[in-house]
């Protein structure tokens, strides 16, 4: 797999996608710096790891996840090895029938792919569907890795600046979830 060097606080050069070009152009309004690395498609937890040694910060896991009905969404961003459970989150959030949600779903409202559900997709919830869900020990990290909506590049944030800046500027509140290291 390709991994190019660590990049401090520059997008990629060249033409990007839209959903891509719009986190970069965000991060630089709410003036949010990062660590950047390009690489081939990064879009299993396997190929993330080898991502997550260059950035020095693993890669979240994150979870694209609907209830029965498909009426109600949940981002779910967790450790990269942790094994996900639906009835670990199911009792915690009061939603029973927790299944993956349609690849549909994800690009309506996170404007991703599979294989690039990101935190910094709920800049395009607008209308606020979609649900975070963060566990403990992603919520209490310096440090937090992600794609920007595409998985051709990953990003180092500071969590505080997920969590202070950029949540509250695109209307979200996670709520923190504990699951369970088996």
């Amino acid at each position: 797999m390709t991994i190019s060097e660590l990049v401090h606080s520059a997008r990629p050069e060249g033409a990007l996608l839209p959903q891509e070009a719009a986190v970069f152009d965000l991060l630089e309004q709410l003036q949010i710096p990062y660590d950047r690395v390009s690489s081939d498609p990064a879009d299993t937890m396997e190929k993330c790891a080898d991502v997550s040694r260059v950035l020095g910060v693993p890669i979240c896991k994150n979870l694209f996840l609907c209830n029965r009905q498909k009426t109600e969404f949940y981002l779910l961003c967790m450790e990269p090895d942790k094994p996900f459970h639906t009835k670990d989150l199911s009792h915690q959030i009061g939603s029973a029938r927790l299944s993956f949600a349609p690849e549909e779903e994800l690009w309506n409202l996170l404007h991703c792919t599979p294989g690039s559900a990101t935190v910094l997709g709920l800049m395009n919830d607008t209308e606020k569907h979609v649900r975070l869900l963060m566990d403990r020990p992603v919520y209490d990290a310096q440090h937090i890795s992600c794609h920007p909506c595409i998985c051709t590049s990953s990003l180092k944030l500071k969590t505080s600046d997920l969590l202070d800046v950029f949540l509250p500027h695109v209307g979200h509140t996670p709520t923190v979830v504990d699951l369970p290291n088996e």
